[in-house]
């Protein structure tokens, strides 16, 4: 089959389906006129209600007091004494990472010294090794 051909056929194909997809819009838009109008509330005119009770007179709010905490304890009475800390899981799995990272840590720089020490040595001995520079005729 030529691209032509192939090129023809989608064609009919795409038309075919917008054909069909107009179809059941159209379809859908009639059966909504088909459907019977609602019926709209009527709404009564503001003078025409009732009016009801009278509303109940409230009264004006009050501040809110607010507690005030003592700032000392009142004499005989002994403070409350501490919650006991107790470790979890949880805190003691953190401990042990950061611990596990400060190690970590250390090595790397204790490497680093050691590597700075090692080239910081070896170029000193390169230098003691050179030949001294010739100087100018001065």
């Amino acid at each position: 089959m030529s691209w032509e051909k192939e090129r023809d056929s989608l064609i009919a194909q795409t038309m075919a389906f917008v054909q069909s997809v107009t179809a059941r819009r159209e379809e859908a838009g009639r059966l909504d006129m088909a459907v019977a109008p609602r019926a709209v509330p009527v709404l009564p005119i503001l003078d025409e209600l009732d009016p009801g009770p009278a509303p109940i007179a409230l009264s004006p709010l009050e501040p809110v007091k607010v507690a005030e905490l003592p700032l000392s304890l009142p004499p005989g009475k002994p403070a409350p004494a501490p919650r006991p800390v107790v470790p979890g899981e949880m805190a003691n799995e953190i401990r042990a990472r950061v611990a596990g990272f400060r190690a970590h840590q250390e090595r790397f720089n204790r490497e680093r010294e050691e590597y700075f020490n090692k080239t910081l040595a070896r170029l000193k001995a390169s230098l003691d090794e050179r030949p001294p520079l010739p100087r100018s005729g001065k």
